[in-house]
This record gives C-alpha cells, structure tokens and sequence, in this order.
C-alpha cells in the first residue's frame, strides 16, 4: 500500500459535519481505495455506495427528501463513489445538507465535466475539492538510492499505482495497455455518446510526441481532418478527464513575448509512453528530452497541488525562439526552470531575467531533481 499525500487533509476536512468532501482524478488512480482507506479510519457508521448502481443512482437523484432521509438514515458518513453518473447530484447532495443534521458526504468523480460545478453552486461554502494524481514521487517512501535506481522506471512507465506495484515489465506494460483500451477514455466517448475512440487516440498520439512545444490548433485539425473546434474541444474535455494538462504563454513586459499557442502534457509518462507504443529502454530512445521534461513538470505540477501552494504555471518564449520550459509565480515572485537530461551548459535567459526584476533562473538536470520534485 502507498500512503496517499493528501489522506489526512481529507480527513481533517471530512470530520466537519454538513460539508462534501470531492475527490477528482483520471480512472485507476486510486480514488476507490482512497475511499476505502479513510473508511477504516472512521469510528462512526459509514454507507459506502457506486454512482454506477441504477438503484442508488435513482434515490440519489430523486430530489425526494424522504427518500433521501431514508437512505441514510443511521449513517454518519456517505460516500459516493463515480458520483459523475447521477443526475442533478449537485441538488441531492444540496438537500441533504441542508436538511439531515451531521452528515458528512464524500464523493469521488474521474471527470470534472459537470461535476465539480454541479457540487460546487449549490454547495458554495460547504464543499472542499482535492485532486488525485498518479502517485507522486513525494507520496513514495523511496531513500535517495532507491529514487535514482528507479528513475527510469519512472520515465518509462509512470506513476499509476497498479504499474508501481507490479512485478515485471511484461505485467507494467500490460497494465498500461488495459488503462488506454479501457478506461483512458471512458467518459469522453460516453459523453458525447461515441463509439469510435480513434480520433481522439490520433489526437493524443500527435499531443505525444509535441511534448514541450508549440501546439497549431490548425495544424492538428488538418492532419486529422476535422476543424479546429472540435480538435480545441477535445483536448479541453482531455484536460477535464485528467489525461492531459497544458501551459500557456507568460508575458508582461515584452513585446516580442509569444503567448499565441499553448503546449501540452500529460499527468502520466506511462501514459504518454502507451499511446505511442515506446517502452523501450533509455539507451534507445530518441525523446528522453521530452520524457524528462513531462516528467519533471507533472510531477512538480503534482507537487504544488498536493501541498496547496498558490502557483501560476506557464512557459516563456519570445518570437526569436528564446525560451525557458516553465515559469512559476508566487507571491509575486517569478522562477523559470529550464529541464536538461544530459548536463550540457544552459545560457542563462538574460532578456528575462532583466525584464522580470527579482526574478530567478534554474536548469533542473539529474542532479537536482529530487529536490525540485519532492
């Protein structure tokens, strides 16, 4: 078992009574076994249901307060899982908030299409959102020995608990390859009611192998023959499923700052790894710049969700094609991180740097990157 970072806030925030607790993240990161985690970790009486389940689903969205009373009556703690799959959730949950006295709700939902916004309106207030990632480096209880030992492993096959915990690279792989034939896209084709996934595969496979550069919303729409709105649109439903995650332009001070087109990554190297069918070998690869990179940036990115750290993400490049990989704001602070797999020497960006006063540069290489990532 791999203790989840953010178990305990979880907790902390559950043992408030007429409050829902949300949990979100892509299928298979753990959220169900989250759930059941903090379940033991209760001493009052807990109703642990599927989202799924016609029964439930049908009580669950009934707007009937009676019904509803009834359903939870003697239980302190609901916990809904694949919440996403029940209508007007976001009333229900409102109702018995309002109306049964000390019940704490916890709901799980590996979409955030209207989920998040159905819970949040009517709940403004009484609601407390977290998000599950793959595992992350921090969440390991690896020694400096063991995280440099299985840093390829990393690189190669991700973070998604079944494949950190599997035996063999042949299990690894097919793990993977289950989560992108089964689960990946679930519930973007069930959303729009679609049974054809190949579009939407070409799409991400072309995102792959894009890693840390510019993406043409045109561009993308040509090669797979569709306009540029649909291809725009499903890559934000992608970024709601949890798939992919994108950057955008940072600019403030100079004219020539390019902020046109936005880059895109993905939470998980496995993942990434699977679409284009490449689990080879470091030694054998020619994009471990791109591994790396996505690597250290969605773990990062894992990082300062985790520990509720306020952060603007964004990359830097100007029409000269000077540029830096990401640019973190807080606090009124900027810090650009420049990723290098091979210890060449980085020029330091001095244009940004004396446009941005108090600002700082830093290369993240194989030496310092446990530091920048745990």
């Amino acid at each position: 078992m791999i203790p989840r970072y953010i178990k305990k806030e979880i907790l902390t925030s559950l043992l408030k009574p007429n409050t829902v607790i949300g949990i979100f993240g892509a299928r298979r990161t753990g959220k169900t076994f989250l759930m059941q985690e903090i379940e033991k970790e209760l001493k009052e009486k807990v109703l642990m249901v599927q989202g799924e389940n016609l029964d439930v689903s049908e009580v669950l969205s009934s707007q009937r307060l009676n019904q509803l009373k009834r359903f939870t009556e003697g239980v302190s703690y609901l916990f809904i899982d694949e919440a996403q799959k029940i209508p007007d959730i976001g009333i229900n949950l409102k109702l018995m908030i309002d109306n049964i006295p000390g019940l704490h709700i916890m709901v799980s939902g590996s979409s955030s299409f209207d989920l998040r916004k159905n819970i949040g309106e009517p709940l403004t207030g009484r609601s407390n959102f977290f998000h599950l990632y793959p595992i992350a480096q921090m969440e390991l209880e690896e020694n400096f020995l063991q995280t440099k030992e299985n840093l390829e492993m990393r690189l190669i096959y991700g973070g998604y608990p079944q494949v950190i915990t599997a035996a063999t690279t042949n299990e690894r792989t097919r793990i993977l390859t289950s989560i992108r034939d089964g689960y990946l896209l679930k519930d973007i084709l069930e959303l729009d009611n679609q049974k054809d996934s190949l579009f939407i595969f070409n799409l991400l496979r072309s995102i792959a192998f894009q890693i840390g550069n510019d993406i043409s919303f045109s561009e993308l729409a040509s090669r797979l023959n569709v306009n540029k709105k649909t291809v725009m649109r499903y890559l934000e439903l992608l970024e709601k499923c949890y798939v992919i995650f994108s950057l955008h332009g940072f600019s403030r001070n100079l004219r020539n700052e390019y902020t046109k087109s936005p880059r895109y990554y993905f939470w998980d190297n496995g993942i990434r790894n699977v679409l284009i069918s490449n689990f080879n070998s470091l030694n054998l690869r020619d994009d471990i710049g791109k591994l790396w990179e996505n690597y250290c940036i969605s773990e990062r990115l894992k990082k300062n969700s985790y520990q509720q750290k306020i952060v603007n993400h964004n990359f830097w490049r100007t029409y000269d094609q000077k540029e830096i990989d990401l640019i973190e704001e807080s606090g009124g602070k900027l810090t650009g991180f420049e990723f290098k797999w091979n210890e060449s020497k980085t020029r330091v960006p001095k244009h940004f740097l004396d446009a941005y006063d108090h600002s700082e540069f830093k290369v993240i290489n194989r030496e310092n990157w446990m530091e920048f990532i745990s």
